[in-house]
């Protein structure tokens, strides 16, 4: 069994490009049953974040699909050109980076804490679909070990690393102060309350949102106000600073929405959302101010950071030892039992021909032989098992093919 993935991220491509191969839940679900309804696939995941697209697949050894034409079929894109955006990763360098990237320490803000939450909701949306099996499951579930192990003990220095955390420190650092601003924040799913919460943090006056359906339903962050997500084109020239994110796949606010709208101060878009919520055009209106996530990345350094990364790298390579461990004995233990079938049929032949010599009665001798194979196992896998527990992992792995070989013929 192998794990392959293919990815594209922030430090790989421009937002234009990501949002192009993103997907929605909905889509996602029916991509990951897709993928693993192909031949010699085992499992699926799908990881698509506002920072990053993955496809993690569980297969055979030889898989002679191209996980990026694999995509592309399921996007309808036709651009070999793209392909130079991509990374693919197999087996211990895919888990490597599973794991490194869950703990933070890959996202475009370092140590940002929403990917473990997406890493989880990735493999649970999997499970609703049926495609994620034990290997990508345990692997998915291993990684959010090590992610909050990594959140827990390792010391990084960092305040509340996010997106929306540095868009403010950005703005801050030219001199915008966020105490008593009108703010609107566009969308209410984790994103979108992480910013409104943040926004009020910083002394802002916040404005969410409401699909009107939901409106019923959903909870805002405390201290905000709510209106309807029709009513946001007459509230917005009221406001200082506008934030989009959410996950749908159409504009939020496009440039011909903006005819007809008087603004009267300066106006600070922030786009949080892949595909972007906010038409580019629009930044090119007068007082009009454009952010999207690709122009938060960057920032000073951690202090301490080499050795925290050392330390990070240490619950990491203990990890994947534990998970290699595993998913060699999964793959083990059909080889060993065929091995130990094997050994007991040998020695049943060989004393097979006493057995018949010895006089005594047919049942006792089926009782007897019924016994001699039980015995002849169990004794068979003390052996193998004995040898894995003493010896290394390639020296029993050597052991193990030998014994395949003896009995291949």
């Amino acid at each position: 069994m192998s794990i392959s993935m293919i990815g594209i991220d922030h430090s790989m491509a421009p937002v234009d490009i990501r949002a192009r191969f993103a997907f929605t839940k909905k889509n996602a679900g029916e991509a990951m049953e897709q993928l693993k309804s192909m031949a010699g696939v085992s499992g699926c995941v799908i990881l698509s974040t506002c920072n990053r697209l993955e496809i993690w697949i569980s297969h055979e050894e030889e898989l002679e699909a191209s996980l990026y034409v694999c995509l592309c079929r399921l996007k309808g894109i036709q651009e070999d050109s793209l392909e130079k955006y991509f990374v693919t990763r197999q087996d211990r360098e895919a888990v490597e980076h599973l794991f490194y990237l869950t703990a933070g320490l890959k996202s475009q803000i370092l140590g940002e804490d929403q990917i473990l939450t997406q890493v989880k909701e990735a493999l649970s949306l999997a499970r609703d679909h049926y495609t994620a099996d034990s290997v990508l499951e345990v692997l998915f579930r291993m990684a959010v070990t090590v992610g909050k192990k990594i959140k827990t003990e390792v010391p990084f220095a960092h305040g509340s690393p996010s997106v929306i955390h540095r868009a403010i420190q950005t703005l801050e650092a030219k001199g915008y102060s966020l105490e008593g601003r009108i703010c609107m924040v566009i969308g209410n799913g984790e994103m979108g309350k992480i910013a409104a919460q943040t926004l009020r943090e910083h002394g802002a006056d916040v404005t969410v949102t409401i699909r009107q359906y939901r409106s019923g339903v959903v909870n805002i962050p405390l201290g905000c106000r709510r209106i309807d997500y029709g009513e946001r084109m007459e509230y917005l020239p009221s406001c200082d600073l506008v934030v989009s994110a959410t996950a749908s796949p159409n504009y939020t606010l496009r440039r011909e929405l903006f005819e007809g709208v008087i603004l009267t101060k300066p106006l600070v878009l922030i786009d949080l959302a892949v595909p972007r919520d906010v038409e580019v055009s629009i930044g090119e209106l007068p007082g009009v101010s454009l952010y999207d996530m690709d122009s938060f990345s960057g920032g000073e350094p951690w202090q301490e950071q080499g050795e925290s990364m050392e330390a990070a790298g240490r619950i990491v390579a203990a990890q994947m030892d534990e998970f290699f461990l595993w998913l060699d004995g999964r793959d083990l233990v059909p080889r060993i039992l065929e091995i130990r079938e094997e050994a007991v049929r040998d020695f049943n032949l060989r004393i097979a021909k006493i057995l018949r010599n010895t006089p005594m009665e047919s049942s006792d001798r089926d009782r007897l032989l019924k016994t001699v194979d039980d015995a002849a196992g169990k004794v068979v896998n003390k052996l193998i098992f004995g040898l894995r527990d003493s010896l290394n992992q390639e020296a029993f792995l050597d052991c193990v093919a030998g014994l395949e070989k003896l009995y291949e013929e």
